[in-house]
């Protein structure tokens, strides 16, 4: 009777059924998500811009529907791909991560106005605006981040919840 010698390569490891896989290979990655997420929310924020031209909106409405039109896109891409609705985790992952995405475009936004339309006359003006009265703009800022954050998670949570391909059906 010949011995065999154990195969100790780490292709056959997960052939035990009571091994498990390590978490991080089980994930998806959210990047392509969290960039989808930041594209529906320019493309959303750029045809309401459109539209305020020519009809007057409340701002903090089209804050809301950009970041929902945002986490359709991205939601159904997820499902679309992953074929099984978002977890809890994956949903605060890209709630924090198409935020943080949607402020530093809009960082770079506010920058590029800055440097390319404002003339230092008006630079000087909107700097001692801002140094005179700061706290009504830091606290519009805050605001502005709380709701774009709260209606982030309503709207994630929202369209995974409608777009579950494996809803329980009672």
């Amino acid at each position: 009777m010949s011995r065999k010698t154990p195969n100790l390569s780490k292709a056959n490891a997960h052939t035990d059924r009571h091994s498990t896989v390590p978490l991080e290979s089980t994930q998806p990655k959210l990047t392509q998500y969290i960039g989808f997420f930041s594209i529906g929310y320019v493309l959303a924020s750029a045809i309401f811009m459109m539209i305020q031209t020519k009809l007057t909106l409340n701002a903090q409405l089209v804050t809301v529907l950009s970041i929902a039109i945002g986490a359709y896109i991205a939601v159904h891409k997820f499902i679309k791909h992953q074929h099984r609705a978002l977890q809890k985790n994956e949903i605060n992952r890209l709630m924090l991560g198409g935020i943080m995405a949607v402020w530093l475009l809009t960082v770079l936004y506010f920058l590029g106005v800055w440097f390319l339309l404002f003339d230092q006359v008006s630079r000087e003006v909107l700097f001692e605006m801002t140094k005179q009265r700061p706290l009504p703009l830091l606290s519009a800022l805050v605001m502005i981040v709380l709701l774009s954050l709260v209606s982030a998670r309503i709207s994630i949570w929202a369209f995974n919840h409608l777009l579950n391909p494996k809803k329980d059906t009672l």
